[in-house]
């Protein structure tokens, strides 16, 4: 039963009237039949919604690997690091183009300012004033070329030191340090578990009522039931299997909650008719399930069920062994007590006759 389901319970609660029985005094509720959301229960995966692997994006022999498998990474942190010879020889020589771009650049505009003088005072011909117009074009394309190629310089330097794109796990380490990477060479492989889903394979008869309601719940390894805030439906069948697939988001950071770990779904399909009874009433004794009844007379009677699910948390669903208007006691220990009483005044009742 998924946590969205408990406003229905609390809307029954009223139904099971807590009375005191008249001969026994004992507190008991009275079987009633209610309708409670239709449940259906499947199993799903746990996926991660960061993973990824890592490649390297320039070429360098590996110098240093921080992390191995199993380790925790915070986002950000230094993963691994190539060596950066040819990546630094590349910024320097980058940025002495740059500093030439500049010097060029101051030059072309030096010049084009003294020929526009003198061609404003009719000193030299229009083509002179044309050709220092292209210069400083020229040098201006210069230096705009100069200082992308930097900026390229730049990245790759820092494409040296591989960082972790998020807070995760290493999952797999994909190279030694003195190998040689070049770009695209995978380098270490990792899943976030602040952010998980579950998949479920969901059959196609089932699919329409889901879609439609949209209300799921997921069972955690403790086993509690959390609420699924978003439910995100494929719009295609697998042929092959003839179900849909459903993603289930759970709530960030969850605990003792993995990648590839087999948990239970529960979807909403509709509602159906169920008895109710509290679940304080319910003895369990060895693979005995029971409750203790309480007739119109008074007399207590110790009777076999079998259950259904959980109806919120204190309640519960009753399949087979009582009818609606059955009454059950709530203190299983004193019904108990008063059933020995009762039993015992009954052997002595037959011993007088």
């Amino acid at each position: 039963m998924t946590g969205r389901a408990l406003s229905l319970v609390l809307s029954f609660l009223l139904l099971l009237a807590l009375t005191p029985s008249s001969q026994a005094e004992l507190a008991s509720a009275e079987v009633r039949q209610v309708r409670v959301p239709r449940i259906f229960r499947l199993d799903g995966v746990v996926e991660a919604i960061n993973q990824s692997t890592i490649s390297a994006q320039t070429s360098g022999q590996v110098e240093a690997i921080y992390y191995d498998v199993d380790d925790v990474v915070e986002k950000g942190a230094l993963l691994v690091k190539l060596k950066d010879t040819e990546q630094q020889a590349a910024l320097r020589k980058a940025e002495a183009e740059l500093r030439a771009a500049r010097a060029v650049l101051r030059d072309a505009e030096s010049s084009y300012r003294r020929i526009k003088d003198l061609y404003d005072r009719k000193l030299v011909a229009k083509s002179e004033l044309d050709s220092a117009q292209a210069a400083l074009k020229t040098a201006r394309a210069k230096l705009d070329s100069a200082t992308a190629a930097l900026e390229q310089a730049q990245e790759q330097l820092r494409y040296t030191r591989v960082t972790a794109p998020y807070t995760g796990i290493v999952t797999e380490r994909h190279v030694q340090v003195g190998e040689v990477a070049h770009p695209g060479t995978p380098l270490m492989s990792g899943i976030s578990l602040e952010q998980l889903r579950v998949s479920v394979d969901v059959p196609q008869s089932l699919i329409i009522p889901i879609r439609q309601k949209r209300k799921a719940g997921v069972e955690l390894p403790d086993g509690r039931w959390i609420d699924v805030k978003k439910v995100t439906i494929f719009p295609f069948a697998d042929p092959t299997s003839n179900t849909f697939k459903v993603r289930l988001e759970l709530p960030p950071k969850l605990e003792n909650l993995f990648p590839g770990m087999l948990v239970k779904s529960a979807f909403e399909t509709g509602s159906m008719p169920a008895m109710v009874v509290p679940a304080a009433a319910v003895v369990y004794r060895s693979e005995v399930t029971a409750v203790y009844t309480i007739d119109e007379d008074g007399r207590i009677s110790f009777r076999h069920i079998r259950l259904g699910g959980p109806l919120g948390e204190e309640h519960l669903a009753v399949l087979a062994g009582l009818q609606v208007g059955d009454r059950v006691a709530l203190d299983p220990v004193q019904a108990g007590v008063e059933l020995k009483k009762q039993r015992a005044q009954q052997m002595q009742d037959a011993g007088h006759e």
